[in-house]
């Protein structure tokens, strides 16, 4: 009898310290802290449940990793990137652009190259191949995983105004041009561009019309020394941008409206038209968290998004393109030592933000209008008819050309969006942007 007592007590210890060890390795596992510099906005739609879904989420499902999260948006989040990369003082895992905005990332090596890490976890069968070519990237390597393809043209189209002044659709710029004076009649604009951002001209629209005027690979030319901003084409497709103003499809009012005001606006039948990239629909469908719309689904069906029309005046090239660009997407601090359980955790949260989870998420609010990945289960989706209309925006264009801040670097596209401002204000000719963005291509090169 004593001996089984015995065994029982044996047992019962054992069973005590290791469970005792159990918590001890609990309380002493290492847990890893993972600084984030996050594109975000609690204004923006969906931003609440995106706090939950995404990075709740992330903390939930790995317990032993701490984010410490600095959430930026627009301007301050580009400010403070270039002032942490200025000073060596990048966090763990960043968003960023694969050229543009985020160039100085790239061309000083500061982001990490993903490209070994998704060999090693066998990811590349899930992503459209064309997200994964290095030389999409201005680091020549893969900085971030782009979460989807941009087309930053989207033109939005009101038929609730049109229907109302008795006009159809233009499909062509003379057509828009003769517009204006129906619109201005009835107290409605023509077209609605909030410009003042200045990359927002340079981004959404003039990357489109020099395209059309310039031809395809135009950027390739320029690089090369084959071409030059001063060349008639590119002054061309300024005077262009300049006309706008000039005729009223594009008021000079636009140019004080602060980029975030514009969904709103538009969504009070302010005006007939509405230009932005197409990851605006996020802004106009139902927020999840709030389940109110700037515009109903009900109403959504009054509205279409194509691209820009025709531009049929002399020196186009071509019309049906759009300027399109791989989309954003998260990096990784290139100083992260391979193999460190700091790595890990960091590649962990990027595999995340860049997975299926995030991105079905992403498609389903409206942050995203084209997924990166290939293995989304679309048919557990309920799309509003603004996101079907944005998900065929694909089709209303034959030809992509460059956008570009995605094609050049900061010192080079920055006097030309300051330029396309001074156009709409009439501070400046096109001959003037045209050369002082050849000045800044020159000296920019000269660094090379």
């Amino acid at each position: 009898m004593m001996s089984k007592r015995l065994l029982a007590l044996a047992l019962a210890t054992l069973m005590l310290f290791a469970l005792t060890a159990v918590s001890i390795a609990d309380e002493t596992e290492e847990v890893v802290e993972v600084r984030v510099l996050n594109y975000f906005s609690l204004v923006n739609p969906g931003a609440l449940d995106e706090l939950t879904r995404v990075w709740e989420a992330f903390e939930a499902a790995h317990p032993n990793i701490k984010l410490i999260r600095e959430d930026e948006f627009e301007e301050p989040f580009h400010l403070a990137t270039e002032a942490y990369a200025s000073a060596g003082t990048l966090p763990d895992v960043m968003f960023a652009w694969p050229s543009g905005r985020s160039t100085t990332l790239h061309t000083q090596k500061l982001l990490k190259d993903l490209g070994p890490l998704i060999a090693r976890d066998g990811l590349a069968e899930y992503y459209l191949p064309s997200v994964l070519d290095p030389s999409a990237q201005v680091a020549g390597y893969l900085a971030i995983i782009p979460r989807t393809v941009t087309a930053t043209n989207a033109f939005f189209v009101n038929m609730e105004v049109l229907n109302e002044v008795g006009l159809e659709p233009a499909k062509t710029y003379s057509e828009l041009v003769a517009q204006v004076p129906v619109l201005a009649a009835a107290g409605y604009e023509t077209v609605l561009m909030p410009n003042e951002s200045t990359w927002v001209m340079q981004s959404c629209l003039f990357s489109l019309v020099a395209g059309r005027f310039m031809g395809e690979n135009w950027e390739q030319k320029v690089l090369a020394g084959e071409a030059k901003f001063t060349d008639p084409d590119f002054v061309a497709a300024l005077d262009f941008i300049k006309a706008m103003y000039d005729d009223g499809v594009l008021n000079q009012s636009t140019l004080a409206i602060d980029y975030g005001a514009g969904p709103g606006l538009f969504a009070t039948n302010t005006a007939a038209y509405y230009i932005d990239g197409d990851w605006r629909v996020g802004d106009f469908i139902t927020d999840a968290a709030t389940g109110e719309a700037l515009i109903d689904p009900s109403r959504q069906e009054n509205f279409s998004i194509t691209v820009f029309p025709e531009i049929d005046v002399p020196g186009v090239k071509f019309n049906r393109s759009n300027s399109v660009v791989l989309g954003t997407g998260w990096g990784i601090n290139a100083n992260l030592e391979d193999g460190s359980a700091k790595l890990e955790a960091a590649w962990e949260l990027v595999k995340w933000l860049g997975g299926n989870e995030v991105q079905t998420f992403l498609l389903d609010t409206g942050g995203i209008p084209t997924p990166s990945r290939l293995d989304i289960d679309f048919s557990t989706l309920t799309f509003e008819p603004l996101q079907v209309a944005i998900s065929n925006l694909g089709n209303e264009y034959d030809t992509p050309t460059v956008v570009i801040d995605g094609a050049f670097e900061g010192p080079v596209y920055t006097p030309l969006n300051d330029g396309l401002q001074a156009l709409g204000l009439g501070t400046q000719t096109a001959e003037q942007v045209a050369q002082n963005t050849q000045d800044a291509f020159d000296a920019w090169k000269a660094t090379q």
